[in-house]
């Protein structure tokens, strides 16, 4: 992770104040797509296309705005409990917007990432999915990180598991192990810091998304449904973070 993380046990007058910055990593739980369907008497596949469409316009939103880095909140490991016919739909639509979108990423200076277990969603898709990450990976105008199959409990035990597995292969010392170092065990090292995280559609709560690198971020609870999100709700955000102190601990 960045370097610009707070300081542990900073002191109680650490304040920046966000005024006119762009925040530089962005993550979005895309809430609402199938309540949008049901508003509209569709089925939910047709609120995940419409999801799919406000990925692309908030895509080109954050890259026009100068962010570094936005996470989406594709997939959580909950989302398997809904109906097979959903999650089949849900596998479909990522297999098409890659076959479809892939290139004008590319073109645009997009850099795809994953955190969670995509392969996880069969070989085929994942062989896709990869391919994508390896066509992308010298892009450095945005990173779009895609949150497949992931939940962050899982994220944070798999990092402390890493870590006992180092002290008991005599890698590590236990005296060693401090927050840096479980930062840098989990699937977001290397990525900026997070300043703001969104939610779609009213809901206020994290849902098992980014617990550890939210700590310090901006959070931000919209009413607007995932596919009704666009480049004008996009920059509402950022003005609210740009309203706001950001005290890391402080008064």
């Amino acid at each position: 992770m960045s370097a610009e993380r707070a300081p542990e046990g900073a002191a109680s007058d650490a304040t920046e104040t966000a005024s006119g910055a762009v925040p530089k990593h962005i993550a979005i739980i895309m809430d609402g797509n199938g309540r949008w369907a049901a508003r509209k008497g569709l089925p939910r596949v047709a609120g995940h296309r419409e999801g799919a469409e406000a990925v692309r316009r908030t895509l080109k939103a954050a890259v026009k705005a100068g962010v570094e880095c936005l996470t989406l909140y594709a997939f959580s490991s909950e989302n398997w409990r809904r109906s097979e016919e959903e999650v089949t739909d849900l596998k479909g639509l990522m297999r098409f917007y890659l076959e479809r979108e892939l290139d004008e990423i590319a073109k645009e200076g997009v850099r795809l990432d994953f955190i969670g277990d995509p392969s996880a969603f069969g070989p085929e898709l994942w062989k896709k999915l990869q391919a994508a990450r390896e066509q992308t990976k010298d892009n450095d105008r945005l990173r779009l990180v895609v949150a497949l199959n992931y939940g962050s409990r899982a994220e944070i035990a798999g990092a402390a598991r890493r870590l006992a597995e180092e002290v008991q292969a005599g890698t590590r010392n236990l005296q060693d192990i401090d927050e840096a170092s479980l930062d840098l065990a989990l699937q977001s090292r290397g990525l900026p810091e997070l300043d703001l995280l969104i939610r779609t559609s009213g809901e206020i709560r994290l849902s098992n998304f980014l617990l550890w690198q939210a700590a310090y971020a901006e959070l931000l609870f919209v009413d607007t449904l995932w596919p009704d999100f666009g480049e004008e709700e996009f920059n509402a955000a950022i003005a609210d973070f740009q309203g706001r102190q950001r005290r890391f601990g402080g008064r």
